[in-house]
């Protein structure tokens, strides 16, 4: 054994220990949103924040750097192998918590939890004003955490957006951002103005919480969930937990009388975790072993929500056995009619259960609002008000509550700034993604009508999953499709779908 090849597997020895105490952290994390009894939140904040400074102790041990130092100098690493990919993931990561104080990083998941259970509160009883001393306290934590990780020429949100989808700047978002919003304001004015409104109230009917459960829960499992490693729980925000190799949490909330929520919600955490399963195993705690962005994740998940889960040829698999498990709902109802009914667009204040071609511009309004947040121009105490404003100018209503508007999301209680662009951007991966599966496939739709989805999983594995972070989310998509990232293959496939929806 060479001299750098001893030293990388000291490196990768190191990055693993670290990886195992964050799923400690996170096993914790996900039982504070599930379990935990709400009197048990500030010990908990305690056991999160003395966890995150172990973590970040771990992480940024002069070891560590001196290792990277000593792979970096070597000449062996050959460009896109996963030892090169390792080290070139590892430092950015080191050199962005190394820039951190530990007390910074315990303050801020101490913050994270009592915020949480503040938000939850608030939502519950629609008063924006009980959760905005939390809101400040997070804001105020993530300035100072800006300033600490931020680089010459690089704003306060692009230091935090870096977290979430490395090397992506806002100017870059808005670039992608602007076409994609210019283009679906034009399509939601088409729709308005066909005329066509199906009738939605047969998703308000009465759906048993157990019965959705169990349907979901095969749902998930058709597509590729594999619940001997994972499990599903309810918590008051829907989320993922990748806890590590043969452990990952998928969450959802039910409501009987609104059967998108819950099933939709399911598929779509469903997707996430399918990623978590597909990262491979023996790189566990290593960046190949990690996902590659929150895009990149965000388009698994929207891709079986909603190119596969909210298709026509899936209804045409499962909705007998819908009918079949909701007799009284749906028994009267033509399968057409269902299908126009989880396809309605129209404007809506739930980010989580709006439809396909309004979600973005959901987006785009927390994309905006937060960097207001971030660099000042925006104070917590006027966040509902703007979010009113904005929020009437984008859809033409004005959110009725809080728990409606700006309390809706747990993003921000946690601290997740720079995390919503990348819902967007995983639409748009998702499109270039779905479009090269089905031409490799030789095509989804008939396979999806026949139940089969192993085909669209497996490629996934393949093509996306199994690469962890050896490559950037650009490059990824260069690699896969051999393409560059585009608005237009998610507008394409939008006008087509209700273009036929609409009589377009």
């Amino acid at each position: 054994m060479n001299a750098s090849q001893k030293a990388y597997d000291q490196l990768i020895a190191r990055l693993k220990q670290a990886a195992l105490l964050s799923s400690c952290s996170a096993i914790l994390e996900w039982d504070e949103q599930t379990y935990l009894p709400a009197d048990g939140a500030s010990h908990r904040a305690d056991q999160l924040s003395m966890m995150a400074g172990m973590v970040h102790q771990e992480a940024t041990s002069p070891e560590t750097g001196d290792l990277l130092n000593e792979l970096e100098s070597a000449s062996e690493w050959e460009e896109d192998s996963v030892e090169q990919a390792n080290i070139r993931e590892a430092r950015h990561e080191y050199d962005r918590m190394t820039k951190l104080p530990r007390q910074l990083v315990e303050e801020l998941s101490r913050v994270a939890t009592l915020s949480h259970h503040a938000w939850v509160k608030a939502r519950k009883e629609n008063q924006f004003n009980d959760f905005l001393p939390w809101l400040e306290k997070m804001i105020g934590l993530k300035r100072e955490q800006a300033a600490s990780l931020g680089s010459e020429g690089q704003t306060a949100y692009d230091a935090l957006l870096d977290e979430y989808e490395p090397g992506a700047t806002s100017e870059m978002i808005e670039q992608a951002f602007t076409p994609l919003r210019n283009e679906l304001v034009k399509l939601v004015s088409a729709i308005k103005e066909s005329g066509i409104v199906p009738d939605v109230s047969l998703l308000t009917r009465k759906y048993p919480v157990a019965k959705q459960r169990e349907f979901s829960l095969s749902a998930a499992e058709k597509i590729g969930f594999d619940f001997n490693a994972g499990r599903l729980d309810i918590a008051a925000h829907p989320f993922c937990s990748g806890i590590g190799p043969g452990d990952c949490r998928l969450t959802t909330r039910y409501d009987e009388h609104h059967f998108p929520g819950a099933f939709f919600g399911t598929l779509h955490e469903a997707g996430h975790g399918i990623y978590e399963q597909g990262l491979l195993k023996e790189y566990f705690g290593t960046p190949v072993g990690s996902s590659t962005s929150l895009g990149i994740h965000e388009s698994q998940s929207r891709m079986w929500e909603n190119l596969v889960g909210r298709s026509r040829p899936f209804w045409n698999c499962f909705y007998q056995s819908a009918q079949q498990q909701f007799p009284e709902a749906l028994a009267d109802v033509a399968q057409d009619d269902f299908y126009r009914a989880i396809n309605d667009v129209r404007p809506s204040y739930i980010r989580v259960e709006a439809d396909e071609v309004t979600y973005n511009l959901h987006i785009m309004l927390r994309f905006e609002l937060e960097q207001a947040l971030i660099s000042g121009d925006l104070q917590p105490a006027d966040v509902e008000a703007a979010w009113n404003e904005k929020f009437t100018s984008y859809f033409g209503i004005t959110p009725d509550t809080p728990a409606n508007g700006c309390l809706q999301d747990v993003h921000w209680s946690a601290g997740l700034i720079g995390y919503f662009p990348t819902y967007a951007l995983g639409n748009m991966y998702a499109a270039h993604f779905f479009n090269a599966a089905d031409s490799e496939l030789g095509g989804l739709d008939d396979l999806i009508a026949r139940g089969e989805f192993g085909p669209l999983k497996e490629w996934l594995n393949q093509k996306i999953h199994q690469h962890g972070k050896r490559y950037r989310a650009n490059r990824l998509l260069e690699v896969v499709t051999g393409e560059t990232l585009s608005h237009v293959p998610l507008v394409d496939q939008l006008n087509r779908k209700y273009g036929e929806l609409y009589n377009l």
